[in-house]
């Protein structure tokens, strides 16, 4: 009995070995050659989605369709399990933000038993191409990427500032426009919700025109607001790309110069002066 069960756990050992070197693994031919075939077949599944969208009035390729998205559906929920069994750390990878992606890729067609048109949201598989600059080592991408990703996170919290302030400024202008325009007959002003709406899509510079101002006093109040709507749209770059430039100092180390005693030869992820202590970066 103890042999059987010895040879069991050798076997399943084996097994989650073997899967984890094809499914995670891309330096073997199997581990590259399978990340190849998963990526044809996310681009071959996304097109069925959007071909279902375009051909839905042709009853034999709707149902030609329908039967490709359950092969599809099919292959990606085995191999979802797959790397939920073989994985070292099934927890780690279920929370990881492959494992997230690789979940949210698999439940649209189940969804879709009780949200219409849920199926449609397979689209996001397209993320999972991110495994790419894995598979053919574009690693000089990834950095790029990483680097890309730290600077958005560095200036999250300025971002958020930001909107905060650009929200209080819309429901503001919204509210001015609708004292100036909701007294007019058959005004399309005739709430300030319908008012902080206008202000969205005139702010965000969208102006989709099914909202406008009749008086003169209105008219020139948007025009205000247009012209702001260009000044902010251009400070979260502004911010993103201040710390990207910080980023990419750290990053080459030896650039960096001590702005208090002009030294250089700081390590990428120092912050203070190894000379003087000065703050590197203001």
């Amino acid at each position: 009995m103890r042999t059987l069960r010895l040879m069991k756990y050798r076997l399943q050992h084996d097994l989650k070995h073997s899967l984890y070197v094809i499914i995670f693994g891309t330096d073997t031919f199997l581990g590259k050659t399978f990340d190849i075939f998963l990526m044809v077949a996310i681009l071959l599944s996304i097109s069925i989605t959007i071909f279902d969208s375009m051909f839905n009035s042709i009853p034999w390729l709707q149902t030609t369709l329908y039967v490709l998205e359950g092969f599809f559906t099919f292959f990606f929920t085995l191999e979802y399990i797959a790397r939920v069994y073989c994985s070292p750390e099934p927890k780690k990878y279920i929370f990881s933000f492959f494992g997230i992606i690789d979940l949210l890729a698999t439940l649209p067609p189940y969804l879709s038993f009780f949200v219409v048109n849920a199926r449609y949201m397979m689209t996001i598989r397209m993320f999972r191409l991110i495994r790419v600059f894995r598979v053919f080592k574009l690693f000089n991408f990834m950095s790029e990427g990483n680097m890309l990703l730290r600077s958005l996170q560095m200036s999250m919290k300025k971002i958020l500032v930001f909107f905060l302030f650009v929200v209080i400024l819309i429901v503001t202008l919204g509210t001015v426009m609708y004292m100036f325009e909701s007294n007019v007959p058959d005004s399309k002003f005739s709430s300030i919700p319908q008012s902080i709406y206008w202000a969205a899509m005139t702010m965000t510079t969208v102006g989709y025109g099914d909202i406008t101002p009749v008086t003169d006093a209105g008219r020139f109040f948007a025009t205000v607001v247009m012209v702001l709507g260009y000044t902010i749209i251009a400070v979260p770059t502004g911010i993103v790309s201040a710390e990207m430039i910080k980023e990419n100092r750290k990053a080459s180390g030896k650039e960096i110069i001590c702005p208090q005693c002009k030294q250089k030869g700081h390590d990428g992820d120092a912050n203070y002066c190894k000379y003087c202590g000065h703050e590197l970066y203001n």
